[in-house]
């Protein structure tokens, strides 16, 4: 079982929305106890020095062990929440991609290796048709989604 908080300080994170016949990759974030309460799409950190481009590449290599392409602009959000208790603070830049690996669209299950040993579990997801008392995070990707 993993327990995860926010950092107490805002971060620049990047995220890739890879599509597959509609639905969208994206990982579930679980309560403490187990039950998934969200899901995300991948993606993580900038790191110093890196450009969001070179970020998100970065994160692709280290969780899902594939190349990405870019397809089309950036979107930006501000994503004040809450989780367990503990208050996040981050920027997210989003933009879609293209999974290299083509043979990660077959999969109906991916895990996800973050750098720190935890394991994640993405799905593909009708995003804006998630089951009952399951959301879209970041926060505002939903509208952007609808545009």
């Amino acid at each position: 079982m993993q327990t995860w908080r926010p950092p107490q300080k805002i971060h620049v994170k990047v995220l890739g929305l890879a599509w597959h016949g509609g639905r969208l990759l994206a990982a579930e974030v679980t309560r403490d106890d187990g039950t998934v309460k969200g899901v995300r799409p991948p993606g993580g950190s900038i790191e110093f020095g890196e450009t969001r481009e070179e970020a998100l590449a970065r994160e692709f290599r280290e969780e899902l062990g594939c190349e990405i392409a870019i397809d089309g602009p950036w979107t930006t959000f501000e994503n004040l929440f809450w989780h367990e208790g503990a208050q996040g603070h981050e920027f997210i830049f989003a933009v879609n991609i293209y999974l290299l690996d083509e043979s990660l669209y077959r999969r109906p299950e991916i895990t996800l290796a973050e750098h720190d040993r935890s394991v994640w579990t993405a799905r593909w997801f009708y995003p804006l048709a998630l089951p009952a008392g399951v959301e879209l995070y970041p926060a505002g990707l939903a509208a952007h989604l609808q545009t």
